[in-house]
Formats: C-alpha cells, structure tokens, sequence
C-alpha cells in the first residue's frame, strides 16, 4: 500500500514539475507573461498590462485614481501572492522547490546524469568508481551547456521580444546586448548547473530561504520524520536516504539540519527500495503537527551511531 502511494506521489509530482517547466519555457512565447522592454509595459495572457495608467487616458487621471488603479492592479495582487506563497511555506514548506521549480527539476536531471555516467550526484563528491575517460564528462557537461543556452534564450524572452529574438538569433543578426546576455548567462548557468546545482538552491535562492524561514517558525508544518524506535534496522542500510537528496541533508536529523528540505520525497522512495523486504514498510515518514514538534527534539543521527558503537 505504502509502495502504491509512494508511485502515486511521484507520478503526480513529475506532472507537475513538467507542467511548471514547459510553463516557464513557453510563457514569453505564447505572450502568457513577460515584460515588452520595446513597448515598456508587462504583457499578461496575451493582454497589455499597465496599471490602469495607458498613456491615452494618463493624462486625464488625477492623483488619487492613479493612486487606486496602482493599488488594486499591482500592489494588492502581489500581496495575495505573498500571503498565499507564505502560507504554503508555514503549512509545507518548500514544496514550491520540490514540485514547481524549473530549477530544481534540472538540479534532479542533472543529478541523475552524474549518477549514471560519473558515478556521483554532485560534482564535489567522491565516485563509487573513477572514471578515466573524459567522453562522460563532456556529455554531462554538453547537457549543461545546452539547457544553460534554453534557459538564458527564455529569460531573455521575458523581456525581449521572443519573435524578433528568434529571428534574429536564427538570421546569426543579434545586436550587442541581447548575443551578450545570451553568452554570459549561459556561461553562469553551465557553471550553476554543472558545479553548484544544489549549493545555489541551498545558499543562492533568495525564494527558497525565505520559505525555508517561513517553514522553520512552524514547529508543527509538515516534515520528514524518522521511526527511532526501528533504528537498528538502520544498520543494514548505507544511508541510503541521505545519498539520495538532492540537497544532501541529514534526513533522519533535526529540523533544524534539514533547513533547506525541498519536500520532494525522494528519500522517502530510497528508504522504500532500502525496506522493499520489510513489511513494516519505510522507516521515513512525512509528518506534521505535534509529530511534526518531536522532530524538531529527536537525534536522531546521535540514536543510530549509538546503536552501531554497541554492535
């Protein structure tokens, strides 16, 4: 049942990221949002978005309807944005990063390509078996190069025009800025990508640390919690769940320790392979209210290296 479950979560969870991916890469295309430097306002779904200020009518507005259509276009939408954003975060934390972000889903692809072809899932640790031919890394490193190129052409698109872009990229016609903007981001992305994917999730984005504070001034939000009572079985596992975060946290640790959980649940799924025999089923679980609060107060790191000194 718990296996089932666990297939369910993560089916829906790849719909998502892939919904969320294609949103990102297809929003300044199909005009669904961005920013017309030519024209200087937003586009929102195909529509001119300004405020409520168009120069036509600018002119004819006194102070105080400025004043108003400013508030209720601009400034009370994105205070429900936030409000909802952070309530999200109190209640689950960066479930945002784990099931939305762009970024993320290419910090998991990434990492499975090391894995299979470089024996590691960063760069910064050591392989299970080293690998003496170059061909791997300049595959995974070509990977990097090209979805750096997607995403710096997407960004751009959210403030250039993206027909005039394309047009002009595909014409080899691009101007100064936009053919610099396109090589310098793509550079630092292939450099985030292929060096810094999780250490920029944990350190770099600002979006992700705010939900992370937000998350950790809620004792009783949602967490992975661990069984301390069935420990031992611990013994026969490598850490399993620790190898397979993408954020390389301390799963069964503190709340504290896991500051920059993603709520992915993919440790979740390794200590599911790692317990396959057991029909006790995993010893990780996703809790949250006053089970939630002991999470914050269990060692459990300290219970487990206790339990092997005594073995």
């Amino acid at each position: 049942m718990t296996r089932a479950l666990t297939l369910s979560r993560e089916k829906i969870r790849l719909i998502t990221q892939l919904s969320f991916y294609l949103l990102f890469l297809s929003a300044p295309l199909l005009n669904i949002f961005r920013f017309d430097i030519v024209e200087g306002h937003f586009i929102v779904l195909g529509q001119p978005w300004m405020l409520g200020l168009e120069s036509s009518e600018f002119e004819c507005l006194d102070t105080s309807h400025s004043v108003r259509n400013i508030l209720l276009n601009f400034i009370l939408p994105v205070f429900i944005l936030l409000i909802a954003t952070g309530f999200i975060a109190w209640k689950y934390g960066r479930i945002y990063c784990g099931w939305l972000c762009p970024h993320f889903s290419v910090v998991e692809t990434i990492n499975r390509l090391m894995l299979k072809h470089l024996n590691r899932l960063t760069f910064w640790e050591k392989p299970d078996k080293k690998i003496r031919k170059t061909l791997p890394w300049l595959f995974v490193l070509s990977i990097c190069i090209v979805i750096a190129f997607i995403w710096s052409f997407t960004l751009l698109g959210y403030i250039y025009p993206p027909k005039l872009l394309s047009t002009d990229l595909y014409h080899l016609e691009l101007s100064f800025g936009p053919a610099l903007f396109l090589l310098v981001m793509t550079i630092i992305l292939t450099i985030d990508f292929f060096f810094a994917r999780h250490l920029f999730c944990k350190y770099g984005c600002s979006f992700g640390i705010m939900q992370s504070m937000v998350w950790m001034a809620n004792s009783k939000s949602m967490v992975v919690g661990f069984d301390k009572s069935r420990a031992h079985l611990c013994q026969s596992c490598d850490s399993e769940c620790d190898k397979a975060c993408p954020m390389r946290l301390p799963v069964r640790g503190i709340k504290r320790a896991k500051f920059t959980c993603t709520q992915c649940g993919i440790c979740l799924n390794a200590c599911d392979d790692a317990q396959a025999d057991n029909p006790e089923g995993r010893l990780i679980h996703w809790v949250s209210n006053e089970e939630a609060t002991a999470v914050d107060r269990q060692a459990a790191s300290f219970t487990i290296k206790r339990l092997k000194k005594s073995n």
